[in-house]
């Protein structure tokens, strides 16, 4: 396993040569960092299962370069659908659509639908477009860490939770800090109207106005959603600690709140972000600092407004839910 620092064209050639020949690569994304595999090699793709420790049944996100090779992976698409990705692609926005012969079981679960994406981040349409000129048809690349945990989005994370599951055959690509910090919005596609199953960076307020009145947007609650798309567990997200949105810390305890929130005498203060955006961006590095430190409790204030907070709070009450439960058992 080799961290590429300089993702050259050289160097991203040789990740797409990894790619092709059924090694997994792990590359930086706006979102967060993804462990990729060629989405029509079955075996790299059990690969990614057995690196995550990840249920089969739970599918995989396709990865493509662009809306031109959408066509390559799902059939009858929507109008909105289209509409959708002319407007927010690339970019953090994954849909869910039907597949086409070409997304197998063993990327979908087993269901008659298939996510794409088309990321935005330099380096990862970089790979991309040289995995599809060296013939390759979409890279599936879910959350480059174990199953359930912190998604990484530095690659010193990626290298920290599963370096030690990747082989000399397998790289990790540098790409800095990811810019949005949480993953991407997954829309269903697949019915007369779409439906959020994940709050992201792309939110509800930002479809409607694509669509206009074209379409109805619907936000369901995602556990009684008959498609299953990643991240829709109510336990999800969480570092080795446990975390309370509510409460007084203790000395010991570990803090992220925004910057306005003063830290209490004694508490280790694990982010301190100026914004909303910030807030997303360095949450998850928080938390895998939580796990660097052995935090035991970690208190997080959570972001109030509009935009991204919807999805920050939706990550916030999956990584607290066991101990949400707890509380509320006792």
């Amino acid at each position: 396993m080799e961290i590429i620092s300089n993702s050259t064209a050289p160097f991203i050639e040789k990740a797409a040569r990894a790619l092709i020949c059924g090694g997994l690569v792990a590359f930086p994304t706006e979102t967060v960092y993804g462990l990729g595999a060629d989405a029509t090699n079955k075996d790299a793709v059990s690969r990614i299962y057995a690196v995550k420790g990840r249920p089969t049944s739970h599918p995989l996100i396709v990865h493509i370069s662009s809306i031109n090779h959408l066509h390559n992976w799902v059939r009858d698409v929507p109008t909105y659908a289209i509409k959708l990705a002319k407007v927010f692609w690339p970019g953090p926005m994954t849909l869910i659509l039907p597949r086409s012969e070409v997304a197998q079981d063993f990327i979908t679960g087993g269901q008659d639908n298939v996510g794409i994406r088309v990321p935005s981040h330099t380096v990862a349409l970089a790979l991309l477009k040289e995995f599809e000129a060296q013939g390759g048809l979409g890279v599936v690349a879910p959350s480059a860490n174990r199953f359930g945990k912190v998604s990484p989005t530095t690659s010193r994370s990626v290298r920290s939770e599963i370096g030690k599951n990747l082989t000399v055959n397998d790289l990790i690509l540098e790409g800095g800090l990811s810019s949005i910090g949480l993953e991407s919005t997954i829309i269903d596609c697949t019915q007369a109207s779409p439906t959020i199953l994940r709050p992201g960076a792309i939110t509800s307020a930002m479809v409607r106005r694509s669509l206009k009145s074209e379409s109805e947007l619907k936000e369901i609650k995602i556990f009684n959603s008959a498609v299953r798309a990643p991240g829709m567990l109510k336990s999800h997200y969480s570092p080795n600690g446990k975390v309370f949105l509510s409460g007084d810390p203790m000395p010991g305890d570990g803090l992220i709140a925004l910057s306005t929130v003063v830290t209490p005498l004694g508490v280790e203060r694990l982010a301190s972000p100026k914004n909303n955006n910030e807030y997303a961006q360095l949450l998850y590095e928080a938390l895998r600092l939580a796990d660097e430190k052995h935090i035991k409790n970690i208190f997080i204030v959570p972001p109030v407004g509009f935009g991204i907070v919807e999805a920050i709070n939706d990550r916030l009450k999956k990584c607290s839910y066991k101990i949400s439960k707890l509380d509320l058992s006792t």
